[in-house]
């Protein structure tokens, strides 16, 4: 699979399951990423149920080039694309599966994204017709797994990485998401959704948590404004999270190529 020539690194960033808050990390990794000094895009791949618009505060139509691409929408500094950038809000995708591959593959190639070094893919919850296209059809550099410590959460994040292992793709890592929640009155930290699961899975499968973040109001509200954390709080302990877990993946994928470029021979040129 050849790579994109505008884009350096693709990151898929998955769940399993809805309601982890999958694209709340994913938006938030995405901006963090530019904080770290990279070109970065974000994808909104989830065909059905689009978030990142209402996330980033978009409510513009992207314009077209040439008659052919689209420019990628920028805010907070990413540029970004989605379907529910093309359609009303309130207008329900009644499409079967091959449609909303097409659609993906669409989006992400008729998209004219300017010189990206990641692009971040925030895929819907599950298993089926868009992560497989994703796999199979898009040359991702790597996973990112979201949870929760509850149980269920975590059953699904063994199928997303399980799916990902199957089709050859790296997962970089694992995200524990609302690990713990400390209330606004008293300051009382609990493990609401439990504790170690996150863990057991890094071990079970040999992964690296790469960062733990808290269930927090302010969070929730931030997003939904269309001001992620990273930009409403850049200096919270939050913020901080999140541009350590954007360091790690950067890390992670360039140890990835050097070890893909090691394996190839070097050529040596000798005068006789």
């Amino acid at each position: 699979m050849r790579k994109l020539p505008n884009i350096k690194h693709i990151v898929a960033v998955a769940s399993g399951k809805g309601g982890v808050g999958k694209s709340t990390t994913a938006v938030n990794l995405a901006i963090a990423l530019t904080k770290e000094g990279a070109r970065t895009g974000i994808l909104d791949a989830d065909i059905y149920g689009p978030s990142q618009p209402t996330m980033l505060g978009i409510n513009d139509r992207p314009e077209v080039k040439n008659g052919k691409t689209v420019l990628p929408i920028v805010a907070h500094g990413i540029q970004s694309m989605s379907i529910g950038y093309l359609v009303d809000e309130t207008s329900p995708m009644v499409w079967r599966g091959p449609m909303v591959s097409m659609a993906l593959q669409q989006l992400l190639h008729d998209t004219h994204w300017e010189n990206l070094d990641y692009l971040i893919i925030d895929l819907p919850p599950g298993t089926g017709d868009v992560q497989l296209t994703l796999s199979q059809k898009i040359p991702v550099d790597g996973a990112v797994v979201v949870t929760t410590p509850q149980d269920l959460a975590l059953m699904d994040a063994r199928r997303a990485y399980e799916m990902f292992r199957k089709v050859n793709v790296a997962t970089l890592g694992i995200i524990e998401n609302m690990s713990t929640h400390t209330c606004t009155k008293c300051g009382h930290e609990e493990d609401i959704f439990g504790k170690g699961g996150a863990q057991k899975m890094a071990r079970k499968y040999g992964l690296e948590i790469l960062g733990s973040l808290p269930l927090d109001i302010k969070i929730r509200e931030q997003t939904d404004s269309g001001v992620p954390t990273v930009i409403e709080e850049p200096k919270s302990k939050t913020t901080k999270t999140y541009r350590e877990i954007a360091k790690r993946i950067m890390e992670k994928l360039s140890l990835q190529n050097e070890t893909i470029s090691g394996k190839f021979p070097k050529i040596v040129i000798k005068n006789d």
